[in-house]
This record gives C-alpha cells, sequence and structure tokens, in this order.
C-alpha cells in the first residue's frame, strides 16, 4: 500500500536487527550474571539506541502514511499515543500491551539522556534488555501487517 514508506521502515528494522546482533552476546551472559559497571554502560547505550531506532520507525510512519509527525514538547509520548490510536488511513499500529512496554523504553530513554551512567541500575534495565529481541519482533509483524495490508 505504501511502497516508500516500507522500504524506509525495513531500512530502520534491519538497523534494529544488527544492533540486536551486535550486542546479543553481552546480553546473553548478562541473562546469568551480574553485569559490572562497563556492561551496565554498554546496555545503557544499547536501550537508549534500540528505543531510538522504534522511534525512527514510527516516525517514519507518522510522516509518509499519517502526513504528520508530533512537534510538541511532549512529541515522544505523542508519538507513542499516535502510534496506538487508529488513524483515519490506519489501524492502531501499536496494540495497549505492547505500548506499555514501550512506555518504559521512553521512561528509560529519558533516565539515560539526564543521569550518569554508574546511577543507572541494573534491576531496572533487566527486563528492558532480555524483552528488547521480542519487542523488536512485535514492531516488525506490525509494521509489516500495516505496510503489506491492501
Amino acid at each position: 500500500m505504501w511502497p516508500e514508506t516500507q522500504e524506509k521502515v525495513e531500512l530502520e528494522i534491519g538497523q534494529l536487527h544488527r544492533l540486536v546482533d551486535s550486542y546479543r552476546s553481552l546480553i546473553a551472559k548478562v541473562a546469568s550474571t551480574e553485569p559490572d559497571s562497563m556492561e551496565i554502560s554498554a546496555l545503557s547505550a544499547y536501550l537508549h539506541s534500540f528505543y531510538t531506532g522504534i522511534e525512527n520507525v514510527f516516525k517514519q510512519i507518522a510522516a509518509d502514511v499519517d502526513g504528520r509527525q508530533p512537534s510538541s514538547r511532549t512529541w515522544h509520548s505523542d508519538l507513542q499515543a499516535l502510534m496506538s490510536s487508529p488513524q483515519s488511513n490506519r489501524p492502531a499500529l501499536v496494540c495497549q500491551a505492547l505500548r506499555a512496554k514501550l512506555v518504559d523504553y521512553l521512561a528509560f530513554r529519558h533516565v539515560f539522556r539526564h543521569a550518569c551512567t554508574f546511577e543507572l541500575k541494573w534491576r531496572k534495565m533487566r527486563g528492558l534488555v532480555s524483552e528488547s529481541e521480542a519487542v523488536l519482533r512485535e514492531i516488525e509483524s506490525a509494521c509489516r501487517a500495516l505496510l503489506e495490508a491492501d
């Protein structure tokens, strides 16, 4: 339905897959051992990049499919709301369960941008790191369903 958008979204999702792949061994390691401060720092950068990539997908859909992008001071939250609400030319991209997960990634992104990495707590990051690949699969599946629909 939106071939140019599909190509752009697939590029962004491909970059997200490359990001996950590049951290796969560290993610596997911290699944069974407590990360040290350097690993927490690396994983915090990973989570920031991961959520930024998801936002890039959403911004592409907002611009190309919806014809608008949120631009207020709260645009990050507004973008999530836009993607989880049906629009005149598309159904909701993100279900409420996925949106609840994304709210946590956005909250972490905010903390990452405003705190020193030594202040970050693994107990607050663990679930985000361990669920990131599943979240990516959900985003990819939702995008594919939207963009391949007739």
